[in-house]
Parts: C-alpha cells; structure tokens; sequence
C-alpha cells in the first residue's frame, strides 16, 4: 500500500511539473500591419538574442526578396574568422491580413515562428522575435546606430518580455 500511494503522488507531482512547464506564455503582440514590399531589403542586425549559428558573428545582416509566389528569399550574411558567410532561408507571410506573422524555413520541413514586434514608419527600425522569447533581432537599415535608438529598442523588447541578459550586441566593423 506504501508503494502504490508513493507511485500515485509521485505521478501527481510528474503531472503537476509537466503541466507548469507546459503553461503558454502570454501572446506576445504583432505590429498592426507590415507593407511586404517596403520590408524587403537589407537589415542589419543590431541587437538579439542569437541562434546558435549567429553566435559570436560580425557583420550579421538580413536581406529579404520577394519571390514572385510570395515568399520571402532570406540571406543571412556574416562573417566568422574573418571569413564571409551566408545562409539561405525562406520566410512565409503567414497572417496575409498585417503581414507580421511568418514562419522562416531553413530547410524542409522545418519552420520557426517569426514575428514582427515592432516596426518604425519610416521602416527604419524593426524588432522581430518568437512566442517563446528564445531569440531575438533588433534591426536597422544602416549598422550603425544612436546609442539612445538601440536602447530605447532593447526597452521595447525586455517590456515585451525578452531578457535583457540574454541579448547580444553583434560587431559591425565593416559592410559586407
């Protein structure tokens, strides 16, 4: 009988623990609408909380294509060692309404939610990230900012809920 009331509150608690771990978090907001095209071109990467093949980069920088079946042609380019390098991904617009809710595939079939979080008129400034808060790009069209822009963009993202210890500052020393 000790055994069997063991078991069952230790399956209790098991239960209890996943349940907690898989709790969602709170929705993390999109901006209002994206103009596709206006969006396309080259962002540099600012600030992020990095994937593991954009740790330690210099140089980090997005550019985004139009193909004609609207997806979106994604070129990461940066450099490692000195050395030049690029990744080749493609992003979909999943929420045709606002533009703002895509998924990026590195390759078939895998697909990671992208999220435009925020995005200046001017389409000057973008902060883009995922539900989970794991990752993170603060993005600019020229890589180099005012001091003042970056943190009032890295604001934007810790009230969003990303860490602040977690984000990185990628070193723009030349333009690829």
């Amino acid at each position: 009988m000790n055994i069997l009331v063991k078991a069952v509150l230790g399956g209790i608690l098991s239960m209890s623990l996943l349940a907690c771990s898989l709790t969602p978090l709170v929705p993390v907001a999109t901006v209002a609408n994206v103009d596709i095209p206006r969006f396309m071109g080259e962002w540099h990467v600012v600030a992020t909380i990095p994937t593991w093949i954009e740790r330690d980069v210099k140089n980090p920088v997005e550019r985004y294509a139009l193909n004609a079946n609207g997806s979106i042609a994604t070129t990461f380019s940066y450099r490692r060692d000195g050395v030049a390098r690029s990744l080749g991904m493609t992003g979909f617009v999943e929420h045709k309404v606002s533009g703002a809710v895509w998924s990026m595939q590195p390759f078939w079939p895998v697909k990671a939610e992208y999220l435009v979080l925020y995005l200046d008129e001017g389409y000057e400034y973008t902060i883009v990230g995922r539900s989970k808060r794991d990752y993170l790009w603060v993005m600019a069209r020229s890589a180099v900012i005012d001091e003042e822009k970056l943190e009032e963009l890295v604001n934007l993202a810790v009230e969003m809920g990303y860490d602040r210890g977690k984000i990185v500052f990628p070193e723009h020393p030349e333009v690829l």
